[in-house]
């Protein structure tokens, strides 16, 4: 492949992915600066070894150098300890917000601060098959887990995100 058919290749794959991309290292870090930062770490190193990979198969890869990339800055920011990693910004609407969109910010920053507590790979699992759509086999390929593996994990997952909803709402864990 010629200098000009893979930086076409590159342009491409940035305009399908950088969006949804960034929103799975949002969820991931929290921030949407390091979220921004990491979507053109992500790029950057897709760049250095975009020939090893089939068009068809990138988007797991893309999602797996993401976390790859995610995961290094978590380690640098926890060994440094200089910055807290994940930013608690709230946007509130200085004229006030309808009581159904208020709700729906409510439980969506439930669902936030729950899935913080989570484990990464149980974050990472949850994001992919319910916000990105993934297919098990492409969740496979971008955590590196056999199918059973992807399938008790995500059980796994679930499991404990209704624990610490219900804790949170107050009930008891029959488990």
């Amino acid at each position: 492949m010629d200098k000009g058919e893979r930086n076409e290749k590159l342009d491409d794959l940035y305009r399908k992915y950088a969006e949804s991309l960034y929103y799975y290292l949002l969820r991931l870090s929290g921030s949407p600066s390091v979220a921004e930062e990491l979507v053109q770490e992500t790029f950057f190193r897709a760049t250095l070894s975009l020939h090893f990979y089939k068009y068809e198969e990138v988007r797991p890869w893309l999602y797996k150098v993401a976390r790859n990339a995610y995961l290094d800055e978590w380690r640098k920011r926890k060994r440094w300890k200089w910055l807290p990693f994940f930013e608690k910004d709230e946007m509130k609407s200085p004229y006030g917000l309808p009581e159904e969109e208020m709700l729906q910010l409510e439980t969506q920053k439930e669902l936030k601060e729950l899935l913080e507590l989570l484990p990464e790979n149980y974050r990472t699992i949850i994001y992919l098959r319910e916000f990105a759509e993934f297919s098990y086999q492409e969740i496979e390929e971008t955590m590196e887990l056999t199918e059973s593996q992807v399938k008790v994990t995500l059980h796994r997952a679930r499991k404990r995100l209704r624990q610490l909803s219900s804790v949170g709402k107050g009930e008891e864990d029959d488990d």
